[in-house]
């Protein structure tokens, strides 16, 4: 994307300037404190984000170093709006030619969280139109909107009327690293697995087992962790790549920075019951080149074995909604069992959704915090396990809770007063998946009618010739980024996942 008139708050080098990093909701102070060790400045935390102040370089290092970040976002504007005109209004007051020309592609984004605002999409719609009226008033002619990899990603975050314009700086959602070739259903978020991870203070110092590993995110993430390598690595691009204004070797240096890389005395133990999720995170831990660090076996749970050494468990078992079981009360009760009779003397966290399956567990977490994963408001809750019977264990003057833990237990505002956590598992899976496809039907029902209003301006927008013919852009144009490596100079740094076989990871074979 070439435009001499470019023109962002990172365009000055050196300059500090507003940047919003978006997370699940439970991890804003994980994601606070990695902003911290990058050496961000005026951190706030906020719903679901944390904003901060840095340079050019930070903004490189955050895309490719923050394990918690789901995008990294650039305002460019903020403004209170009370309805769809007065949004319109506010983007036409920005000169867009500073960020397009007529042979940019673009496309928007948006969140909104309003009584005043319904439909997200009609917000996305507004900006676009804002956008493409002042282009085609200052120069005859439109941009092109383009949603798959467009040139620049807007993003527009409405809160009640508070509303915020920014540029996406990192394209592709951050979850998404680059190491999973092949996956299970309903997988773990990486994102959100590497804040579980963070979440317990492991950092390498002792083994890591997922009794229940699926596709082996937990234990690929833990790995990450446990060496001290960047989750960027495996990724193909970022956004800003694209931008007039980017220093292609300011970023190599970024890239080729290893000295937070470590290694790794102990080791990760992924298990699970079924065959082909076994052989799907076998792949993926290939991929990523930490075959050394982690093993991966087929074992049922209720075989589990007290390890040998002192070890952490970190699991996200079944709780009934996309993933289930047939006796989902049973495995939890086994869960608890095996915790309390093969786990003794060290500690176990769990992530689940339903309180009666935590209750079959049958012990008392010493911590718990409240976690997002999707839209289901979950629990990851810590069992610290020790020998004997609880009161025993208090009379010897032992305690399950740390002072810290204490005080976050006694933080009532961590949960939300009425919340969905409490609702009841039904005796028959049949009610639940009724109950499931009922809310589908209503989803669609809103899909269609929003679509119906819409279409004429779809047809306008997506069906264009000239999109066809000249927005959209060959991902691999540059002809050197299959493989998934960069080009360049960079070649050899970027790691082929398809030549491992089970090598430790290393940035120089």
């Amino acid at each position: 994307m070439t435009n001499p008139n470019w023109q962002t708050p990172a365009t000055k080098q050196g300059e500090e300037f507003e940047m919003i990093a978006k997370t699940f909701q439970g991890l804003e102070t994980v994601l606070a404190t990695e902003l911290i060790d990058l050496g961000a400045n005026n951190i706030q935390l906020g719903r679901r984000m944390v904003s901060f102040t840095g340079n050019k370089e930070l903004l490189y290092r955050a895309n490719f170093q923050l394990r918690t970040a789901i995008r990294i976002l650039m305002p460019i504007k903020h403004f209170r709006a009370t309805s769809a005109d007065e949004v319109y209004d506010a983007v036409q007051e920005i000169d867009w030619t500073n960020y397009l020309t007529n042979d940019t592609t673009f496309a928007v984004d948006s969140v909104v969280f309003s009584t005043e605002f319904r439909h997200s999409k009609f917000v996305a719609y507004k900006v676009k139109d804002a956008i493409v009226d002042q282009m085609r008033e200052k120069t005859g002619e439109r941009p092109n909107i383009q949603i798959t990899n467009p040139d620049l990603q807007l993003h527009i975050h409405i809160a009640e009327y508070d509303c915020t314009l920014s540029l996406d700086t990192s394209g592709e959602s951050l979850h998404r690293r680059g190491y999973r070739q092949e996956t299970i259903e309903a997988p773990l978020n990486e994102v959100l697995a590497a804040g579980i991870i963070m979440l317990t203070g492991w950092k390498g110092d002792c083994d890591l087992i997922d009794p229940m590993c699926g596709s082996g995110t937990i234990a690929i993430e833990a790995a990450l962790i446990a060496r001290g390598i960047a989750p960027g690595v495996y990724r193909k691009e970022y956004a800003f790549e694209k931008w007039p204004d980017f220093d292609q070797e300011l970023f190599d240096a970024i890239y080729e920075d290893d000295s937070r890389e470590h290694d790794f005395d102990h080791h990760i133990y992924g298990y699970d019951i079924n065959r082909n999720a076994v052989a799907i995170a076998t792949t993926n831990v290939k991929a990523a080149g930490l075959s050394k660090e982690i093993t991966i076996a087929q074992q049922d749970f209720a075989d589990f074995k007290q390890p040998a050494e002192k070890a952490i468990i970190i699991t996200n078992p079944p709780y009934g909604e996309r993933i289930s079981a047939p006796d989902l009360l049973g495995l939890y009760k086994m869960i608890g069992s095996k915790f309390k009779h093969d786990f003794t003397g060290n500690d176990a966290w769990v992530l689940s959704y339903r309180e009666e399956c935590f209750d079959q567990i049958g012990l008392k977490p010493s911590l718990r915090t409240p976690l997002y994963n999707g839209s289901l408001e979950c629990e990851l809750r810590k069992y610290q396990m020790f020998s004997g019977k609880f009161n025993e264990m208090r009379a010897e003057g032992g305690d399950i809770k740390t002072a810290q833990e204490r005080r976050m237990m006694a933080d009532r505002k961590r949960f939300k007063q009425h919340r969905d956590f409490k609702e009841k598992l039904e005796e028959d899976p049949r009610d639940r998946f009724k109950r499931k496809e009922e809310r589908e039907d209503i989803r669609r029902s809103d899909r269609r009618d929003f679509k119906r209003e819409n279409r004429r301006e779809e047809h306008r927008d997506f069906k264009r010739d000239d999109d066809r013919r000249e927005g959209r852009k060959d991902f691999r144009r540059d002809g050197d980024r299959h493989d998934f490596k960069r080009g360049g100079d960079r070649k050899e740094g970027r790691r082929d996942f398809r030549r491992d076989n089970g090598k430790p990871y290393s940035k120089k074979r």
